[in-house]
């Protein structure tokens, strides 16, 4: 399996970020999978921020719960990360992979990551 995140590299504050993860290799709705999306702060502390089951269920950490949200579109076998209302504090290295079962503790290959800066 392989995956691939794309998007703009730049994103003013307030604005929303709009993230892609390609996956190659394997459907995203095979059953009982979880896709990620992961951020590396400039601090190189990692975040799991959440996933999306198979199924199309969506998790994310209670801290984005408000202001995030994880899609796909099946037809592309891709999802999608959007974080609304972004700030400077958003700026990090956003990866998506494949996340081995419902808890983030263990995840397939990561994407090379992206860089995402907020600033105006």
């Amino acid at each position: 399996v392989q995956v691939q995140e794309s998007g703009p590299g730049l994103v003013k504050p307030s604005q929303t970020l709009s993230l892609t993860c390609t996956v190659s290799g394997e459907s995203i709705t095979r059953s009982g999978d979880y896709w990620s999306w992961i951020r590396q702060y400039p601090g190189k502390a990692l975040e799991w921020m959440g996933a999306i089951h198979s199924s199309g269920t969506t998790y994310y950490i209670p801290s984005l719960k408000s202001r995030a949200v994880i899609s796909r579109d099946t037809s592309k076998n891709q999802f999608t990360l959007q974080v609304m209302s972004v700030t400077p504090e958003d700026t990090a290295v956003y990866y998506c992979a494949p996340q081995d079962g419902r808890y983030p503790t263990d995840f397939g290959s990561w994407g090379l990551g992206i860089q995402v800066t907020v600033s105006s």
